[in-house]
């Protein structure tokens, strides 16, 4: 009996805008003592991936990786994966996009260790049944896909220990499933539950065993540094894998080598899938309860059994349907990226939009992704660089369009210094303004809203660290009430009148009811240019007499915003009170002066530590007594 083919494959990246000291750290303490003790172990040959975003910060910062990756690949040791460079969710970004990104990974690893890659790392194992065609294109012959999208299909697990073939558009790939219970052996469990898992599979006759997982695992997530390597996991593994390969039961071997090694077991079309967990985070939070809660009616086993695969949550698009602020940089670098090719597509755009499309901030699971104003504000900044650079020159205009693709037409208006989306659906609301100087998306807050592990734990009692999951009895926070949640989604100028019997402390919780809102009234429009300015007035639709509202923009970003209401129309001794969320300090001159409420905008939000609690931005509200009719202020 021939030994079982075993390809170990290892992912790591760090998302575009992370900070220094996290980069540091996880070369420090995982990436370079994981990948020495690789070769100091000959455990080889191996399978990595390494990101564009990692990649160029090591360049910049410490190359010592770098040379160790160069030195085991130049002696064929290891085989380097292709990506979407600065990571992207392939099927999210147009195709040309895609394949430029997988260009400039290939180009980098041939510029920098002289190989021609041809084995893709799917990035979050996102996968759409049309992409085979573009994925060839780019050079590609196999990649990696977890076994769950062959599950999902109706696949048995015991026939997904070979390579697959599928295709799009006549043009055909190999496909290598993932072994989801290797995911979870390797480094979790004991490395001798591994060694009786392998030659099962080799004593039942089958031939190859993919693991592909993320480095971080191996030291990077908590507790797993000691675990790994205090605690001495990773000698351990190495040595009983290690004789597993000397009794000739497991041998070492490439992607490539596995492909052109095992026989292929036919065709497979797989759905749009991802990962299990995955699925489910991208669920509405009462969606998600419900698949919660009927996996826990199921149980374990039916749920790692035949069954389970059939239970599904939604897709990775559904992201940008469930976090509006996510759709909003997605669409924001689509209609820049088509704009940067409609101008020659200059090479220092479009890598900055390349950078834009880095997944980590677009979506949001156990780690904080979205929920990081750090990563957003990243790549709100590049996607400033690109539109700024686009527009050098510019005079003052606008475009009505549907940017966000939902069917409703917003107020695009730039120049060559700033550019701001304007909502006349949501009352005239303004949910991007992009100053070029500073790079800085002012609009880029995050709305408080209700996520399916929000689940309150009683005062005096325990903390339910099952219910809560990832270590959070040991980190994080407990939430003994719900948090805050936004009446609608957060922007600048979200106006309303409330009572003057609201407490400060009552507006900052969310905890009452407007006396009148629009900020899910349509509006009308229209636009008057001014010498150097643009004027946007702006009147509810049912009533355009009630509220007029007019927003002056300047060429060098200055916004001047005046309001005239009836106030008959309202209750005495109430307030007119906008308010404008943002992601910095802006500058805020009041007329007539008003008394401004200020609070910080802080998100609960689950993180590979517990529940955190983030900052994400500002609220500023003006009050005015509704009695005076009229008021303005002026921002930046």
């Amino acid at each position: 009996m021939e030994p079982l083919r075993f390809v170990f494959a290892i992912h790591v990246h760090q998302p575009v805008g992370n900070f220094d000291h996290v980069f540091e750290e996880h070369v420090r303490d995982v990436y370079l003592p994981f990948l020495s003790a690789v070769a100091e172990r000959d455990f080889l040959p191996i399978a990595l991936h390494v990101s564009g975003p990692l990649l160029e910060w090591l360049e910049d910062h410490d190359s010592r990786y770098l040379d160790l990756i160069g030195r085991l690949a130049a002696d064929g040791k290891l085989e380097l994966l292709l990506a979407g460079f600065y990571e992207p969710i392939l099927v999210a970004i147009p195709r040309e996009d895609r394949l430029q990104q997988i260009g400039w990974m290939r180009e980098a690893l041939h510029t920098r260790f002289g190989i021609d890659a041809t084995t893709l790392w799917l990035t979050e194992r996102v996968w759409e049944p049309g992409l085979p065609a573009d994925l060839v294109h780019a050079g590609v012959e196999c990649l990696l896909v977890d076994d769950r999208h062959f599950l999902v299909t109706g696949f048995e697990r015991d026939d997904l220990h070979a390579p697959y073939r599928t295709d799009s558009d006549g043009r055909t790939v190999v496909v290598l499933p993932i072994d989801e219970r290797l995911r979870y052996l390797i480094p979790f469990q004991p490395p001798s539950d591994t060694a009786a898992y392998l030659r099962g599979l080799r004593e039942s006759g089958r031939p190859l065993a993919v693991f592909a997982d993320d480095g971080e695992k191996f030291g990077g997530w908590p507790g797993t540094k000691a675990w790994v390597y205090e605690r001495g996991w990773l000698a351990s593994f190495f040595e009983t894998v290690g004789r597993l390969v000397d009794e000739q039961i497991v041998r070492l071997v490439t992607p490539s080598q596995a492909w052109h090694e095992v026989e292929s077991a036919g065709l497979a079309y797989l759905p749009t899938a991802s990962y299990r967990e995955m699925e489910g985070w991208s669920l509405p939070p009462g969606a998600a309860t419900r698949l919660e809660r009927i996996e826990t009616e199921w149980g374990e086993d039916r749920i790692n059994g035949a069954d389970g695969a059939l239970l599904r949550g939604s897709h990775w698009r559904n992201f940008l349907t469930k976090y509006p602020e996510s759709n909003r940089m997605h669409k924001k670098a689509l209609h820049l990226s088509q704009l940067c090719r409609q101008r020659g597509d200059p090479a220092a755009v479009r890598r900055d939009i390349g950078r834009a499309q880095c997944n980590d901030a677009y979506w949001h699971g156990v780690f904080g992704g979205l929920y990081l104003p750090h990563l957003r504000a990243a790549l709100w900044r590049h996607l400033a660089r690109a539109e700024s650079q686009l527009r050098a020159g510019e005079p003052l205009a606008y475009d009505v369009l549907d940017l966000h693709g939902d069917g409703h037409d917003e107020l695009w208006i730039h120049s060559d210094r700033f550019s701001a989306v304007v909502s006349p659906r949501r009352g005239g609301a303004i949910e991007e303004y992009t100053l070029f100087r500073n790079e800085l998306n002012y609009a880029d807050t995050l709305t408080r809203r209700i996520e399916a592990y929000h689940r309150t734990v009683p005062h005096g009692q325990a903390w339910d660290a099952a219910a809560q999951g990832n270590n959070a009895e040991q980190h994080g926070i407990t939430l003994h009430e719900s948090p805050p949640r936004d009446h609608h989604d957060r922007a600048l100028l979200v106006d309303r009148v409330i009572g003057h019997d609201l407490g400060e402390a009552e507006y900052a919780r969310a905890d009452y009811v407007p006396v009148a809102s629009w900020v899910a009234s349509p509006t009308t429009f229209e636009m008057t240019r001014e010498a150097d300015a643009l004027l946007v007035t702006l009147a509810p639709v049912a009533d355009h007499r009630l509220i007029r509202k007019e927003l002056r923009f300047a060429t060098g970003g200055q916004l001047t915003v005046r309001y005239t209401w009836r106030p008959e129309a309202f209750p005495t001794h109430c307030w007119f009170a906008p308010e404008i969320s943002v992601s910095a300090d802006p500058s805020l001159v009041c007329a007539p002066s008003a008394t401004v409420w200020r609070y910080p905008i802080s998100t609960v939000a689950k993180s590979e530590r517990g529940l955190e609690e983030t900052v994400q931005g500002l609220s500023y509200t003006p009050l005015w007594p509704v009695e005076l009719g009229e008021a303005s202020f002026t921002l930046f």
